[in-house]
């Protein structure tokens, strides 16, 4: 009783210490020394520790790969450009630039990770509606909940899908096969919804004009994209880790952005933001020790088995709730092994629920934590957590039907 009582307390301490960063601590100034305290109480052996660290040592070497890959991407200037065609191609019209920003959104989610367009695209698009003088509102937001929801079609679109991807069994195309339709049915219900909820901003004109220059796009930088996303599909074939796929790409744009002299070694080092990459290890340890001291047992019994249709829903609604409870990285690491038994579809269907449960609270996952701090770090009115709250509130649970229904149909179709 006393080792639970402790890995439950350390871990709500360690989530508490990544909401709100006290002292602007990094995440990893807690999560560490309390996963070496678990272990040295012996609420965690040194060996699961080890395991653990083992486990989640190639996600982290991708997450690290990709985050630098997406900064270099950033310096060779591609969401600028992309903020530049949006401007141009909006022709003004904000209901035209929600459409853009969901396409652009979608896309850098799927293929550069719910980072980049957190860290990278968000402002971008908020200087491209300042640019129009159109309200940043719906756009802005367009971004937070993309960077969950659109996370759901690649295996490396997210930290919670490489974790799902590992345990699901499946390859990189019939991942990505199986997930498709139901990224595109969450992308249509949360257009539609989003649309509703921000029309009276969008009804509001742009007061100045676009630019009528349409930018030229990077393509070093989108060819070395496209590189490396069929590198994951050959790296998946060959059993190899993504990470290394990634890891290349990144390379490839390092070298020509160190020659150009727009990067150094130093500027690297921090994109790969080694202390997030701490914290999400020490996290995995403080996660097993909670496991092993009883709530794998009490989850046990609330996790469903099967594929149907009912399991799935009652899967993707678990996995949302504990999102929402507990942050939906430690809820992929709880429900995602108490859920393979029942094979790739009750994977997927927890997947569902960690990817879009989020858009409910701040809380939810890292990354909307990280889009709440960059929107208040730059003075954008969201309308706070009244706005944040009424919208999760519609579009979360329509959308999780929605896609939930959706991978029913693709497990029926294609078959798990």
């Amino acid at each position: 009783m006393g080792a639970e009582v402790l890995s439950l307390g350390l871990l709500g301490l360690v989530l508490w210490s990544a909401v709100r960063r006290p002292f602007g601590w990094p995440e990893a100034v807690v999560a560490v020394p309390a996963a070496g305290l678990l272990v040295a109480v012996g609420a965690v052996s040194p060996e699961a520790a080890w395991a653990e660290l083992e486990r989640l040592g190639p996600v982290v070497g991708f997450l690290a790969a990709v985050l630098v890959l997406a900064q270099l991407c950033d310096d060779e200037g591609l969401f600028e450009a992309c903020g530049r065609w949006m401007a141009s191609a909006s022709g003004g019209r904000p209901v035209r630039l929600l459409g853009q920003v969901f396409g652009v959104a979608a896309v850098v989610t799927a293929v550069l990770s719910l980072d980049a367009t957190v860290v990278l695209l968000t402002p971008v698009v908020a200087a491209t509606a300042g640019v129009l003088a159109v309200r940043a509102r719906p756009h802005v937001y367009a971004c937070g909940h993309l960077a969950n929801t659109a996370s759901l079609l690649l295996p490396v679109s997210n930290l919670t899908n490489l974790l799902a991807f590992t345990a699901s069994g499946l390859t990189f195309g019939r991942f990505t096969a199986l997930m498709a339709l139901p990224w595109l049915a969450a992308l249509g219900v949360e257009y539609l919804l989003l649309r509703r909820f921000f029309a009276a901003d969008l009804a509001v004109p742009a007061s100045r004009p676009a630019p009528a220059e349409r930018p030229r796009l990077p393509r070093f930088a989108l060819w070395t994209v496209a590189g490396t996303l069929a590198g994951f599909v050959v790296a998946s074939a060959l059993d190899v880790s993504p990470a290394w796929a990634a890891a290349l790409g990144a390379a490839v744009l390092a070298v020509r952005a160190l020659a150009a002299g727009r990067t150094n070694t130093r500027r690297l080092v921090r994109a790969a933001s080694v202390p997030f990459l701490a914290f999400v290890l020490a996290l995995g340890v403080v996660v097993k020790a909670v496991v092993d001291n009883g709530l794998a047992e009490w989850l046990g019994a609330l996790v469903p088995a099967g594929a149907s249709l009912p399991s799935l829903f009652a899967l993707a609604a678990l996995a949302a709730l504990l999102a929402n409870l507990v942050n939906n990285l430690p809820a992929t690491l709880l429900l995602v092994p108490l859920a393979a038994p029942s094979g790739p579809g009750a994977v997927l269907a927890v997947l569902l629920g960690v990817n879009i449960g989020p858009n409910l609270t701040y809380a939810g996952s890292l990354a909307t934590l990280l889009w709440r701090r960059i929107v208040q770090t730059r003075e954008i009115d969201d309308g706070g957590l009244g706005t944040f709250t009424r919208l999760g509130a519609l579009t979360t649970p329509a959308t999780l039907a929605a896609a939930v229904l959706a991978l029913w149909a693709s497990l029926r179709l294609i078959g798990a």
